[in-house]
């Protein structure tokens, strides 16, 4: 079987597993499997969810459907803390290789949609053309990559918590140096900096 045909078919195997993982099929779902197999490649992460499951950090900039494949495809969760979520409304990931300390930031082409075309003239529906492209358009129409340097403190590393502390005010208690000190008071960030809810 030559090399096209393997990664063909890894790459429909992934998109079925990410698809069952989402729940539909869409083009974010497609540039998501390919941006992560993208960054495997490049920082050298050959086995995600088997031996190297404990070398890789991705981090992600939107969510959006593109963020289920890649937590499909690389194995990195927000609860085993090898999944970092920025919320800069961006198409774009970043992927860690933690034991050479290789990064890479992988950021999607807005331009590809409208190139979507040039690959499948046929199909008249935006969303549909642009769904089958992403699937056999070259890395380089679909994202731009720059290797990168992100240092992870470490407290956000996977593993066990580094700390925690009672906060001051509500009783609550906070792991990983997500406590904020004020007036020589250790508080949770919600009572430091105000909650996104109210108690009723």
């Amino acid at each position: 079987m030559s090399k096209e045909k393997e990664s063909e078919l890894d790459f429909e195997g992934l998109l079925n597993e990410s698809v069952k993982i989402h729940g539909h099929l869409c083009p974010g779902q497609v540039l998501g499997v390919r941006l992560s197999m993208l960054g495997l490649k490049l920082t050298g992460i050959t086995d995600p969810k088997g031996k190297d499951r404990k070398k890789l950090v991705v981090y992600v900039e939107i969510d959006r459907c593109a963020t289920d494949a890649i937590q499909s495809v690389s194995g990195c969760s927000l609860g085993k803390r090898s999944l970092k979520f920025l919320d800069f409304g961006k198409m774009a990931a970043a992927f860690v290789n933690l034991e050479t300390g290789e990064a890479v930031r992988i950021l999607a082409k807005e331009e590809s949609r409208d190139k979507a075309k040039n690959y499948i003239p046929d199909i008249e529906d935006k969303y549909k053309c642009q769904l089958e492209a992403y699937k056999i358009m070259p890395d380089d129409e679909l994202f731009e990559w720059k290797e990168v340097k992100i240092s992870i403190p470490e407290e956000d590393m996977p593993g066990r918590p580094t700390r925690r502390i009672k906060c001051e005010k509500c009783g609550e208690f906070v792991q990983d140096n997500r406590d904020v000190g004020i007036e020589g008071k250790l508080l949770c960030k919600a009572c430091a900096e105000g909650a996104y809810y109210e108690f009723l």
